[in-house]
């Protein structure tokens, strides 16, 4: 048992705080009016129905490899409502700032779950966008108090040379040293295909088009849904909920709280390509618009032209003409990568590792039997902003997979040890905490074994 808790306890935000950020948010209100308490702990609760529905999302996220109790389960939920009890004991603020993006962020992820949020209000049962945020509010704030507290408890935690040395003798002499998956470094040229003034031109003269027949009485909808590049047209008619904290780029909100209601804005342009909006309503700090995006068209000339290029510049790589980073800086056209010579890095953990066991399966098949140094011959691609070009790849650096090696592996042993050394101080904490907090377990659980003495029995 310790070591599947363990597994959900390590990270900075746990499995548990993420889970409720994308699931009870929708539904809590609701279900404390049918619903079971299992536990109080200070002023919160934990449902009956919480235990079952985290339980089984995290079997699904950690694809069978975790498995849990109900009674485990129940503990990891105390654990948080604990923090978050305490947190609001210690006086830990969160901003209204945070909370409203982190709001955002939530209603924009549901959005893309079920293609608008008016299909995530139907679904969820919640009367409005304003009740729906009302209640996502309730459950960020507890999440945001949870990570503070987390946070505050550990602050001061680090781990010495020597406790490293230490943890991973212990590791080794247990025979529990970690595997660590194989894990790639890649580096990246990017030739883009760049649209012609005539082709822009063009364009701009559509949007201009349809900006006069909507001011003249035309459906914006239904030119989005005709005219728009943008994929989510289908399901929504092009339009957003827009606050100054959401997630949208700076161009769309910046032309969202410039416009009045029912007018139509110029053409203006951001990465995505060429918009024109037309703002609906007007709610508070709140903005609904809808917008018709177009990209502009690149010949079949012009890529087969940078294509040649690209299997020119590979040419001269091979070579020895120049080495891939000068080719870097002086061809690519990818702003991220250009300046770190064609590094790419990994958006899920912002390193420049990837595991390699976890790639999406197409870029898998382009990079996973090269050798360290060895180069991709180009490929087109295609990005979500409409850009067309085509892209090599070089192997960087290649490790297989291999158990934990003290030397080769020290930065993520030490890792590992700090977790462990924080997640020790959090256990300690909560043994002192739970003597002198109001805990109340339900009888349906009083049976359950827990690791800290949750029921405050003479021990």
């Amino acid at each position: 048992m310790q070591h599947r808790i363990t597994i959900l306890k390590h990270t900075k935000v746990s499995i548990i705080t993420l889970l409720f950020s994308v699931i009870s948010c929708v539904s809590f209100a609701q279900q404390t009016k049918i619903d079971g308490v299992a536990v109080v702990i200070g002023k919160n609760i934990v449902l009956d129905s919480d235990i079952e529905k985290f339980k089984q999302e995290i079997v699904v996220r950690s694809e069978g490899k975790i498995t849990i109790t109900d009674c485990e389960m129940l503990e990891e939920l105390m654990q948080q409502k604990l923090m978050a009890h305490h947190a609001v004991v210690d006086s830990v603020t969160v901003s209204d700032a945070e909370i409203s993006g982190r709001v955002d962020r939530s209603i924009d992820y549901f959005t893309q779950q079920y293609g608008s949020v008016e299909k995530v209000i139907k679904v969820y049962g919640f009367n409005d966008l304003a009740d729906f945020k009302k209640e996502l509010s309730t459950v960020q704030k507890e999440n945001l108090l949870i990570e503070k507290e987390q946070e505050k408890i550990t602050e001061k935690v680090d781990v010495t040379p020597e406790e490293v040395r230490l943890y991973y003798v212990g590791l080794k002499e247990k025979g529990e040293l970690p595997q660590f998956p194989a894990e790639i470094e890649l580096a990246q040229i990017v030739i883009k295909a760049v649209p012609s003034k005539e082709e822009t031109e063009k364009l701009l003269s559509k949007l201009n088009e349809l900006k006069s027949e909507i001011e003249q009485g035309a459906s914006f909808r239904m030119k989005a849904i005709i005219n728009s590049d943008d994929p989510g047209v289908t399901s929504n008619g092009g339009e957003y909920t827009v606050t100054k904290e959401s997630s949208f780029i700076k161009e769309f909100k910046e032309t969202a709280f410039t416009l009045d209601v029912g007018q139509v804005s110029k053409p203006f342009k951001s990465e995505f390509g060429y918009h024109i909006m037309q703002l609906h309503s007007i709610k508070g700090n709140t903005r609904v618009a809808s917008h018709i995006l177009m990209q502009p068209d690149v010949s079949e000339q012009k890529l087969a032209e940078i294509k040649e290029k690209a299997e020119s510049i590979i040419l001269e790589i091979r070579e020895g003409k120049i080495s891939f980073e000068e080719a870097v800086k002086k061809y690519s056209n990818d702003d991220e990568t250009k300046n770190s010579g064609g590094l790419i890095i990994n958006p899920s953990t912002g390193e420049s590792k990837f595991d390699l066991t976890r790639m999406d399966p197409a870029f898998y098949a382009r990079v996973s039997d090269l050798k360290k140094g060895e180069i991709t011959e180009p490929f087109y691609d295609e990005e979500r902003s409409g850009d067309k070009m085509y892209k090599f790849i070089l192997m960087r650096d290649r490790t297989d997979t291999h158990t934990a090696d003290i030397i080769e592996d020290y930065v993520k042993i030490q890792q590992l040890a700090l977790q462990k050394k924080k997640e020790e101080t959090i256990t300690k904490w909560s043994k002192e905490k739970i003597k002198d907090t109001y805990i109340k377990i339900g009888k349906d659980h009083g049976n359950c074994s827990f690791d800290k003495n949750w029921k405050k029995e003479v021990r």
